[in-house]
């Protein structure tokens, strides 16, 4: 048997995000450092954001409630937030981020031809048109919602400043009020016209706004060990949950079949033993493939010791029989505050939510 079972138990509500990982035990509003560290941004992105929902308003005067969140939400699905790219002061992002030749062929999705536009000015081809840069902009797009963010002469997509703008310029569109849900959702559609798309980026959105609202919770004794081991899995959230998914290198293909009778051999994610491995991957340590092998690996933490006992990157346990490891079905990272994040089950995706009350067995220190 695999690291995680269906749970049998009810439904799991979204919680307020708690990561503790400063010497105090007061919350406070972070700074965006500490932002950046928690929501895996890095710091000249997320400055790009903050400095395009500040200009916003003389770009669109009609518009109302923008914030880095919604430009975040949107970064990190279509570029994650320009991951493996070099970011220079001035915004520049090298080599540029070139998505798909949009011709008509299935790649990624696509059946539409979409004839050249730009000469390849912005997309690097006169064959077709492809979407470029962090915020993805069709060339025939930009050109209509394109903004010079830095003041440098150019309008640049493959700019940080300048493509954060304009993303913002083009999701109000022609004065949006995006404190209301539904026209933040309608936004949100007309930059992909997919429903799950607009699922994925509202999840991100609510996340980061938690952490901008300052909804981290400042606590003790948290290492640079267990930052790193808690970051990597906060910044797989979203991703699916895939029986027997994941591993040391991220999110992969599943294998068939869990209790359920639900198959990842379509599906890239994780399980809930795969988040784990792959997070304490990242520190170097190698963790078995189940939960219940991971339950035997470090300091093991008593159940009856209560949640007071656990430390921000322990490993928690759940069973089917609290006093026997061999029935452990689930593990997650506890975070603090009665918060863990975790893959649950078939059918939802990686997130954070208080550990579970029913079936807890403990956790294992490892750190």
């Amino acid at each position: 048997m695999l690291g995680c079972t269906t749970v049998l138990i009810g439904l799991f509500a979204l919680s307020t995000l708690y990561v503790l990982f400063a010497a105090s035990s007061t919350p406070a509003v972070p700074d965006a450092k500490a932002v950046g560290e928690v929501a895996g941004i890095p710091p000249r992105m997320l400055a790009a954001y903050q400095q395009a929902a500040a200009q916003l308003p003389e770009q669109s005067p009609k518009c109302n409630g923008m914030s880095w969140p919604i430009l975040a939400g949107i970064a990190a699905i279509e570029s994650n937030h320009a991951a493996d790219r070099t970011i220079a002061d001035n915004g520049d992002i090298r080599p540029k981020i070139y998505g798909i030749l949009l011709n008509g062929t299935g790649g990624g999705g696509n059946t539409t031809v979409f004839a050249d536009t730009d000469n390849g000015r912005y997309d690097g081809t006169a064959s077709g048109e492809r979407a470029v840069g962090p915020f993805q902009f069709l060339p025939s797009t930009w050109e209509g919602s394109g903004r010079d963010a830095n003041n440098d002469g150019t309008k640049d997509p493959h700019n940080a400043d300048d493509a954060a703008l304009g993303a913002a310029v083009y999701l109000c569109g022609n004065g949006r009020n995006l404190t209301d849900r539904s026209q933040l959702k309608a936004a949100i559609y007309q930059y992909n016209r997919s429903q799950a798309y607009v699922t994925d980026v509202l999840a991100r959105i609510d996340r980061y706004t938690q952490l901008s609202n300052g909804t981290i919770r400042l606590g003790q004794n948290t290492s640079s060990t267990a930052r790193t081991v808690i970051n990597a899995a906060l910044a797989e959230q979203g991703e699916p949950y895939s029986w027997g998914g994941g591993n040391a290198d991220g999110p992969s293909t599943g294998i068939c079949c869990s209790p359920g009778g639900k198959s990842g051999t379509h599906i890239t994610g994780y399980d809930c033993s795969g988040l784990t491995l792959y997070a304490y991957a990242k520190i170097g340590i190698h963790l078995p493939r189940t939960a219940a092998q991971q339950a035997e690996q470090g300091q093991r933490i008593p159940a009856k010791a209560g949640l007071k006992a656990l430390r921000p990157g322990d490993l928690v346990f759940f069973a089917y029989d609290p006093t026997s490891n061999a029935t452990i079905y689930h593990v997650g990272i506890y975070l603090g505050d009665g918060q863990m994040v975790n893959a649950p089950r078939p059918g939802t995706k990686v997130r954070t939510e208080p550990v579970w009350d029913h079936a807890y067995a403990g956790g294992a220190r490892l750190l």
